[in-house]
């Protein structure tokens, strides 16, 4: 079996990509020199939280998904991030290779929720590997790619803030169900408002008094 060696040489974010898109750059090497005719593989990102240290502002912003601080001996597991195919053109010995990832600004998403607490420093990932090799010098072979093929990468939390400011800048999401938006538009059509910015601050405005105007804001 052909052995295979997988690590992240970088990551960046795509300004040209429709939606928020990370692109890691990946170096592939099989053992001897071999030939790989392709890979067909799956990859899995998974965050590993444990593996840093965090600023007081950050432990209070990533509490309502840990817990409390002195909870995190148990609580700081693993966070699924993404799972995404990637297909790898024939190479011998060693090749580079892009690992594209769509990446969503839901902060219902744990992975979304720990990127966003981030002040600043890396956020420790885990990439894990498996799939088909076709390799083979004179001739084919059909091989599994183990479970246990992975690579470490430290995303940069100033990657993940600029992803997200190239497609959503100043502004933040929060998700609702059908019939309340639903009702939401509704009101913002009666009452003629502008924009959705527009419809939530009368809503506070009725519910609370006055709601302070952010520089720019059209009511």
């Amino acid at each position: 079996m052909t052995e295979l060696g997988f690590s992240c040489t970088g990551v960046r974010a795509d300004p040209y990509a429709a939606g928020p898109t990370l692109v890691f750059r990946l170096r592939i090497t099989a053992a001897d020199n071999a030939r790989v005719h392709a890979l067909a593989l799956r990859c899995q990102l998974r965050i590993e939280p444990a593996k840093r240290r965090y600023e007081p502002a950050e432990a209070a912003a990533l509490t309502g998904l840990f817990g409390e601080p002195a909870r995190w001996g148990s609580t700081l597991n693993p966070v699924q991030f993404a799972q995404v195919p990637l297909t790898v053109p024939g190479f011998t010995g060693e090749t580079e290779a892009e690992l594209v990832v769509p990446c969503s600004y839901d902060l219902d998403l744990a992975a979304t929720r720990y990127f966003d607490g981030l002040a600043g420093g890396d956020a420790p990932l885990l990439m894990l590997f498996s799939g088909t090799a076709f390799t083979g010098e004179g001739g084919f072979r059909v091989e599994p790619v183990p479970w246990d093929r992975e690579a470490t990468c430290a995303l940069p939390a100033a990657v993940w803030r600029e992803m997200i400011d190239q497609h959503f800048p100043g502004c933040g999401w929060v998700r609702l169900p059908r019939e309340d938006l639903a009702a939401l538009l509704e009101y913002r059509s009666r009452h003629a408002l502008p924009s959705w910015e527009a419809t939530v601050r009368a809503l506070l405005a009725a519910a609370d008094g006055p709601v302070p105007v952010a520089e720019g804001s059209v009511l």
